[in-house]
């Protein structure tokens, strides 16, 4: 079993959404439409195709059948690194079997999170994540997350596992650094659960084999 921890500095996005922008955006969202077409047309995707995204995904860019290492995310856990506390905790039953593929073309890509208000205001929390690998050994695993609010970018960063051996039990905690946000924006992002929203993509030697999404809510308890 191996444990790693790495420290990752997350960068603000711009926060502006002024009226005269929307035909900009409308004209962005056709553009990048366009363009996630083209990438699902091709044999694979790459770092830098990914890095050229400019906001959330409609839709997933590789099929669940591109993970041929088998990587299973298993327990997921986020922390406050000034309280210790517990902010969020989920583990997969053992034994769970994957939902059915044919019944659900997507099971366990797209997750929800519901968070109270006060995490938008923590400055540093802590992510651990154990995940297993198939028979095959992992070369280069790194992962690249986004997080938007209304299609404009909030926060973001990339994080490199390094190898993998095969048949074998991973457990690595984030450590990820908070940018501020703004009072409007924090108001905005409590006010309208669910529109701030991310994508999480995977890749080994390069190559895009997993493709997550999730949106949060932060209006938990009010």
């Amino acid at each position: 079993k191996q444990w790693y921890q790495r420290r990752v500095a997350i960068t603000a996005g711009g926060t502006g959404f002024l009226a005269r922008k929307a035909k900009k955006a409308e004209s962005d969202k056709t553009d990048q439409l366009d363009y996630e077409k083209k990438l699902r047309s091709k044999d694979s995707v790459s770092v830098e195709d990914i890095l050229k995204l400019t906001r959330i995904t409609e839709d997933y860019l590789c099929p669940i059948q591109a993970n041929v290492y088998k990587i299973d995310f298993t327990k997921f856990k986020i922390r406050d690194m000034e309280s210790g506390g517990v902010l969020f905790e989920i583990a997969k039953p053992e034994g769970a079997s994957d939902v059915s593929l044919s019944r659900d073309p997507n099971a366990g890509r797209y997750v929800r999170y519901e968070f109270p208000p006060e995490f938008l205001k923590l400055r540093q929390i802590g992510a651990t994540v154990e995940f297993t690998i198939g028979e095959k050994p992992v070369n280069s695993f790194r992962m690249i997350e986004r997080h938007y609010y209304k299609d404009q970018v909030i926060k973001s960063f990339d994080f490199d596992f390094g190898f993998c051996i095969p048949s074998s039990v991973n457990t690595c905690e984030h450590i990820y650094d908070l940018p501020a946000l703004s009072q409007d924006i924090m108001r905005e992002m409590v006010q309208n659960p669910f529109q701030t929203k991310s994508d999480s993509f995977y890749f080994v030697d390069g190559k895009l084999i997993m493709h997550n999404k999730a949106d949060y809510a932060y209006n938990a308890g009010m």
